[in-house]
C-alpha cells in the first residue's frame, strides 16, 4: 500500500495517459470541456460563479458555470501576502475568507518553518481587507467556517486544533478543541484537522487526516483519518470538546486511489445527507447518522490507479444549488487543474461520469467556494469579468495554490 504525506505532489510515475485523458498542458492557456453527452450528463447551468484557489500560484480564479469558461483573477498572486491558499468561506458580512500560509510537510522546528499562517479577508470586489485571523499557535491552517455564534473557526492542522476567532474584529476567543496531546495526536482525536462544517443540525463536522507531529516536529501518519462530530452542546459550549464523537470511522480505500485514505472538504447537500472529499480520489455521501449511501468517481483521468488528486468541494447556489462541483488537479502533469462539475450531484462509483473544465490556468487547486448569488458591486471581477466571458468559448486565466 503506497502511503503518501499530507497533499505531496506524487511525480513519479511516467505512464501513458488513456484515451480519456484531459491533456490540458499541449494548450495555451485553455479550456477543455468535456460533457458526457453519450452518457446524457449535461453542464450544469447557474447564475453564480465559482472561485477556485490555486494552492501553488497564490491566487483565486473565478469560473463562469453558464459559459463553462475561467474568466480571470478573482485576487492577484500573492495578494494580500496570499499564499499556499487553502479553504475558501464566504462569510456572514459577504467577504470572502481564505485560509493562507504556513507548510503542511515542514519539521515545525525547522528554522525556516513560515511564520505567516493566516485567515485573509477580501471583499466581493477581491480587494484585501486585512488578516481577519493569526498567531495564537495558528500553525497551517485549512478549513475555516462560521459558526452560529458569528465567530471564525480555523483547522490548525500542524497543532491539531480548532481556533475560534471574534467574527468581527478578529481577536482570538481561545482554543474550541484539541488533539488533547500537544499535538502528537489521540486515538479518535483531532489529528490533522481540515475541512470544517456547520451541519443544519448544528453540529460541527471536522475532517481529519490522521496526521500528528513526533516529538522531534516531524508530520507523520499514525491515525485514521475520519470525519468527527461536535455536537450542537459541544458547540454552544455546554459540554466539553474533549471527546467528539466519531461520524465516518476511515473507509476503505477506493478501487481508484493508491490504496490510502484522506478525507479533506465537506459539503452538505440540500437533502441534509454530508459528502466528504478524499484527497486519494472519489467522493462520499453519508445520511445524517453517517451511514454511506454511495460513492461518486472523480477519475476524469481514466487511469488506474488515477492519476488526479482532489481539493475540496461545494455545491454550487441559485439555480444550481444541486449540483455539485470538486476541485481536482493531474499530479503527473505539471499539476494541471481541472474543475469536476455533477449534474444533480449524481454520478456512478466505477467511472467519472462528470462533467471537467480542465484549465493550465488552475495550477493545484484546493479550495473552490459558491458565490452568493446576491448581488454584487458593478465594479466586483465576478460580474465585470462575467460580462467580459459570456460567449467565450475558452479562459485565459491564470490560478495559483501551493
Amino acid at each position: 500500500m503506497l502511503k503518501i504525506s499530507d497533499r505531496l505532489d506524487l511525480q513519479v510515475f511516467d505512464k501513458e495517459m488513456s484515451s480519456i485523458k484531459i491533456l490540458a498542458s499541449i494548450l495555451p492557456v485553455s479550456v477543455v470541456v468535456s460533457t458526457f453527452t453519450a452518457l446524457g450528463i449535461g453542464i450544469p447551468k447557474a447564475d453564480a460563479a465559482l472561485l477556485m484557489g490555486n494552492s501553488s500560484s497564490n491566487n483565486i480564479i473565478i469560473f463562469d458555470e453558464q459559459t463553462g469558461s475561467f474568466l480571470g483573477d478573482f485576487t492577484t498572486s500573492g495578494s494580500g501576502g496570499l499564499r499556499a491558499p487553502d479553504d475558501l468561506t464566504f462569510g456572514p458580512d459577504g467577504n470572502l475568507y481564505i485560509s493562507s500560509g504556513g507548510n503542511s510537510n515542514l519539521n515545525l522546528y525547522d528554522p525556516s518553518y513560515p511564520l505567516d499562517s493566516a485567515v485573509l479577508r477580501y471583499s466581493p470586489t477581491g480587494d484585501f481587507l486585512g488578516i481577519a485571523a493569526s498567531d495564537n499557535g495558528l500553525t497551517r491552517p485549512y478549513g475555516n467556517a462560521f459558526g452560529p455564534d458569528g465567530n471564525l473557526y480555523v483547522s490548525s492542522f500542524r497543532t491539531n486544533q480548532i481556533l475560534r476567532f471574534n467574527g468581527t474584529t478578529g481577536e482570538f476567543l481561545g482554543v474550541f478543541a484539541s488533539d488533547n496531546n500537544n499535538g502528537l495526536g489521540s486515538i479518535n482525536g483531532l489529528n490533522g484537522p481540515n475541512g470544517l462544517l456547520f451541519g443544519s443540525d448544528g453540529s460541527l463536522y471536522v475532517a481529519t487526516q490522521g496526521t500528528a507531529n513526533d516529538a522531534l516536529g516531524n508530520l507523520v501518519f499514525p491515525f485514521e483519518s475520519q470525519v468527527l462530530r461536535y455536537s450542537l452542546a459541544q458547540v454552544a459550549g455546554t459540554e466539553s470538546t474533549t471527546t467528539p464523537s466519531v461520524f465516518i470511522s476511515q473507509p476503505t480505500p477506493l478501487p481508484e486511489s493508491f490504496g490510502f485514505v484522506s478525507l479533506l472538504g465537506l459539503a452538505e447537500a440540500p437533502n441534509n445527507d454530508i459528502l466528504v472529499s478524499d484527497f486519494a480520489g472519489g467522493i462520499r455521501r453519508y445520511d445524517s447518522t453517517g451511514i454511506l449511501i454511495d460513492t461518486l468517481s472523480t477519475n476524469y483521468t481514466g487511469t488506474t490507479p488515477s492519476n488526479n488528486f482532489l481539493g475540496s468541494l461545494t455545491f454550487g447556489s441559485g439555480d444550481s444549488s444541486n449540483n455539485l462541483y470538486v476541485a481536482g488537479f493531474d499530479f503527473i502533469n505539471n499539476n494541471i487543474g481541472s474543475l469536476l462539475a455533477y449534474n444533480g450531484a449524481t454520478g456512478t462509483s466505477t467511472m467519472f461520469t462528470g462533467s471537467v473544465f480542465t484549465s493550465s490556468s488552475l495550477v493545484r487547486p484546493i479550495g473552490i467556494t459558491a458565490v452568493p448569488t446576491t448581488p454584487v458591486p458593478e465594479s466586483s471581477p465576478v460580474l465585470g469579468l462575467a460580462l467580459l466571458g459570456m460567449g467565450v468559448a475558452a479562459g485565459t486565466l491564470r490560478k495559483h495554490s501551493l
